[in-house]
């Protein structure tokens, strides 16, 4: 089912949480909303499960308005970050819990919670109590107990976040491979940037209650609006140099990066008047080192095996990273001139518009 929000707000008695937001969501769609703590992404998605209620603007499902709707008639199914599992209760007992309060038959009940065990591949813990799972078990019963109620739409608040490194990413291969094998719509809250670039088609980006922007995950990596989406889509982060326009030449931009003694060159079309005072964005993976550019002191290299994060300061402080790929020896401690290329080069205005 496809999701609308209109000019959606919400405010906790005079504090604005969620700012005039509007986003559309096609069905099937695996949609993730992300930004720091406290930009209201959990909250957008409390509204549209129909938890919190709309302070001004519409909520659409399918093409119903489903505003003023309880949760129970919304045909959606939310994942907390607490898996909120009976513990007296079997496998099997809480994944048809839902299903025996709506009296549905038993063989019916057998058929959906082993067709959801089968595909969260819990066939072998039906009989086991959460006491004896682990932590990635317990959340693939939670999911097993929102999919046997077959929402149109699924709601993931951070569900990931109890779990160790190595189990999130494995319940990450997991999120995807559900989400191809039934198609439902899927919205997935996150604060972290990784996490929605690998699970989303669509991602929202979302600071202090305003939608930032919105798109396919390499669209706001390689063209972000502003600032703020350049240096949160990406990890390692963007690097940000402050600079002044020098002027235009051949449909470059020509920048001075202040205090560093250096230029650089941004593909940027629209004119931008001499002495502009400007933030440069550059990828860690798109600086290399070069004859000409500006000069970096690198005081720590993270050695990986196949790629190296070089973590240097500018003159004046400013620390960058650099990301290396096949190359062995140590740069520790030398002073390294880099580079990137024009196309590669992000030119921000000082309130973080982006100058295109």
């Amino acid at each position: 089912m496809s999701i609308t929000l209109r000019n959606v707000s919400k405010s906790f008695g005079s504090v604005g949480v969620i700012h005039d937001v509007s986003m559309d969501i096609p069905a099937g769609a695996f949609a993730v909303f992300v930004g720091p703590s406290g930009c209201g992404k959990s909250t957008l998605l409390r509204m549209i499960a129909g938890l919190e209620d709309t302070s001004s603007g519409t909520i659409s499902i399918e093409g119903r308005d489903v505003t003023q709707v309880e949760p129970a008639k919304r045909e959606v199914a939310m994942v907390f970050q607490s898996y909120a599992l009976y513990p007296h209760l079997t496998v099997y007992e809480n994944m048809a819990f839902s299903l025996r309060l709506k009296k549905q038959p038993k063989a019916k009940i057998d058929e959906m919670v082993n067709e959801a065990a089968r595909i969260l591949h819990l066939e072998e813990h039906l009989n086991k109590r959460p006491a004896q799972l682990s932590g990635g078990q317990r959340q693939r019963v939670a999911i097993g107990r929102a999919i046997v109620r077959q929402p149109k739409v699924f709601l993931f608040d951070e569900p990931l976040s109890n779990l160790d490194a190595e189990l999130r990413v494995q319940m990450r291969i997991e999120l995807a491979r559900l989400h191809k094998q039934i198609g439902a719509t899927m919205i997935y809250v996150t604060h972290d940037q990784v996490e929605a670039m690998t699970l989303a088609d669509r991602i929202f980006v979302l600071k202090q209650g305003r939608l930032q922007q919105a798109g396919k995950p390499l669209e706001l990596y390689d063209d972000p609006d502003n600032q703020f989406v350049g240096g949160f889509i990406g990890s390692p982060a963007m690097n940000f140099l402050d600079g002044r326009v020098l002027g235009q030449d051949q449909g470059l931009l020509r920048i001075e990066l202040e205090g560093l003694g250096a230029e650089l060159a941004a593909s940027v079309a629209s004119g931008i008047g001499e002495g502009t005072k400007v933030k440069v964005g550059m990828r860690p993976e798109h600086l290399h080192l070069a004859e000409t550019g500006f000069q970096a002191k690198v005081e720590m290299a993270e050695d990986l095996g196949g790629v190296s994060y070089l973590h240097a300061r500018v003159a004046g402080g400013k620390e960058i990273i650099v990301e290396m790929r096949g190359r062995r020896e140590s740069l520790d401690g030398k002073t390294v001139t880099l580079c990137a290329d024009p196309s590669e080069v992000h030119v921000f205005a000082e309130d973080g518009g982006r100058l295109r």
